[in-house]
Formats: structure tokens, sequence, C-alpha cells
């Protein structure tokens, strides 16, 4: 187990994509009842023990942005019609100018994800730390990404292609949650 952190990790939603094949972006995403996919983020992350969140918007920033919940920091991404890796980006150089020891990534296509699924990667933030959820042995989200890392993160995304083939390259622990919930992301209403 890793030592301690020397300050909480932080949050991250990433909400900026167009969701081409949702059929819009993901950032304006509801529930039936109602509730707002980044709400539901931002909770889960909260709830799991992140302290500073941050959300990415970029296709219907304009729109999206009354569904962030109040004291979230919202981080613009002018250039997110590039791919995922400018929300990665984005997201990564706002978290430096805190103190987070690590960040949580959790997209915002991930409504079900449940506070103890963060809450098992937080138990492992570090900032050498990194890990990510598992399902059944397969690689999801949420990722954990510790202060050491990111400026490596941040040179090595590309297009639409994140931070898994960086974590794997690093040999990044994985995080079994398997047994909290499915870990699918929806990709479609």
């Amino acid at each position: 187990m890793p030592a301690a952190p020397s300050a909480p990790p932080c949050g991250l939603v990433l909400a900026a994509g167009a969701g081409r094949r949702f059929g819009g972006p993901k950032a304006l995403a509801r529930t039936p009842a109602g509730t707002p996919w980044i709400a539901l983020a931002v909770q889960a992350l909260r709830a799991g023990g992140c302290e500073r969140i941050r959300v990415t918007l970029g296709a219907a920033a304009d729109e999206a942005l009354p569904l962030v919940p109040a004291g979230v920091s919202v981080v613009r991404v002018p250039d997110w019609r590039t791919g995922v890796a400018a929300s990665v980006r984005a997201g990564l150089v706002s978290a430096a100018s805190g103190s987070a020891s690590a960040v949580v990534v959790l997209p915002v296509d991930t409504p079900d994800a449940p506070p103890s699924a963060v809450a098992r990667l937080v138990r492992r933030a570090a900032p050498d730390a990194l890990a990510f959820a598992a399902y059944d042995g397969s690689p999801g989200h949420p990722v954990l990404i510790g202060r050491e890392h990111w400026s490596a993160v941040t040179a090595s995304v590309r297009g639409d292609v994140g931070a898994r083939p960086y974590l794997v390259a690093q040999g990044a622990d994985a995080v079994e949650c398997g047994d909290l919930w499915s870990g699918a992301d929806r990709d479609e209403r």
C-alpha cells in the first residue's frame, strides 16, 4: 500500500466530447429522472474522496455549464474536436495549478459509477501512483494518475486515445471493481 498522500486527490470529469455515437454531447445527458450525468460523476468523485473537482467542457459547453454543480471548476477545452486527448491534457494542466497528489479521472458517460469504485482508487493516491479500475480483469474507469506522471501523460496522449497506452506501458495497478458495478460506459441513448 502506498504511503499516505501529501494532499488528497482531485477529481476530473471528462465531458468535452461531441458524443457522435451517442447522438450529441454527453455533457448534456440526463437520467430518465432528469439528473445530469455531470452531477452524477461529480457526486461519485466527491463521495469517493476527491476534494477538488474539475469538469472539462467543449462541445455544447455553454449549454452544459448550468449542469455543473456548484463548487466545481470548469476547464474549457477549445480543441475538443481533436479527441479525448485534448480533454485529458486540459484537465491535467488545470489540476497542476493545485496541490493534489493525484487525479482520479472519470468520464461523464459512466453515470452508474459508484463512489465505492472511486474510493478504491483514492486509497492508492500518491504522487507516483498509477492505477485503473478493472471489471473481471478488463480495464475501465475510474483511473488514478499520480502527480509525478501528469506531464508524461500530457505529452503522450493523442487524438481519441487517452492515457491507457501510458498506463499499460508503465505497468499501472489494476484495482478490481467488478463486485461494485459493471464498469460499462454509455455510447448509446
